[in-house]
């Protein structure tokens, strides 16, 4: 089991359904108070209702990451409720498949404005509250394209790849003041992200069984914000490795890059470029 500090809380945004339901139940389940955000008030209703039969202590915000005043309300009613704000999940994305020719420029804007700005906001929202408390956890969701491009991915692609540029400069100046930022990715397959509650619902059962357990993901999510924020702060962890891991040896394992990551080349990578990066 994954201990939290006592009086954690966690703000997860996109938690309406998918992996930031999960991420937000495995937070509640470890006994974190949680704060989840989405557009969709109807399937944001359905994660409360998992929350409370789960036990946690949460509230649900209908708001859009892609505004900034929306973003610091939150932040704001959080503080209000809690008097801190532990964790900040930026999971909300907004994900249309389609070719770059077919991409017009509102259309372009209103991709990054949510992947992309959805984390600044969300950062700038926490952060006065972070540094005044002494630290804390700022966490994005990574995936095959924050590395590689794919077709009809031009803006998740250019989203994704940008989030690691974020989570790599930020987590420099972070780090005196106890912040630590950095992404996750699934690791392995989940349901795709436009499929909406009823679409699943209704889904084959062999199709689904194809597609990892969002909470039991978002367990990963957890263990990160367990740790001390100056241990780990600028990488880019994976959950389903990092799972394995921790059932194989526990939470406390002894740390590799392997362990935690599909990626370890890039992740020695940073912490070289940390090691060397002159102060």
């Amino acid at each position: 089991m994954i201990t939290l500090p006592a009086g954690t809380v966690a703000w997860v945004t996109g938690a309406a359904r998918g992996l930031g339901w999960g991420i937000a139940r495995a937070f509640g389940r470890a006994g974190a108070r949680v704060c989840v955000t989405d557009i969709t008030e109807a399937e944001l209703a359905r994660c409360g209702a998992d929350l409370q039969a789960d036990g946690a202590a949460f509230i649900t915000c209908a708001s859009d990451v892609s505004d900034p005043e929306a973003c610091a309300e939150v932040a704001g009613r959080v503080v209000a409720r809690w008097g801190r704000l532990d964790v900040v999940v930026h999971n909300a994305i907004y994900m249309p498949l389609q070719p770059f020719a077919a991409t017009a420029p509102e259309e372009w804007n209103r991709q990054l404005a949510v992947g992309l700005g959805g984390m600044y906001n969300c950062a700038r929202a926490a952060w006065p509250q972070m540094t005044a408390q002494g630290g804390g956890h700022l966490m994005g969701v990574a995936s095959g394209s924050s590395l590689r491009g794919y077709k009809d991915e031009v803006a998740y692609c250019t989203i994704k790849h940008g989030i690691e540029g974020f989570v790599k400069a930020l987590a420099l100046e972070a780090r005196p003041h106890n912040v630590a930022v950095n992404t996750i990715g699934p690791g392995t397959r989940i349901k795709p992200t436009r499929i909406t509650w009823d679409e699943y619902d209704h889904a084959p059962e062999d199709l689904r069984a194809t597609w990892a357990d969002p909470v039991e993901l978002g367990m990963a999510w957890v263990w990160l914000a367990a740790q001390p924020p100056a241990r780990l702060s600028g990488y880019r962890l994976d959950a389903a490795p990092l799972l394995r891991t921790i059932a194989r040896e526990g939470s406390d394992f002894a740390f590799s890059p392997e362990k935690v990551t599909l990626y370890p080349d890039d992740f020695r990578a940073r912490e070289e470029w940390y090691r060397t990066y002159p102060e």
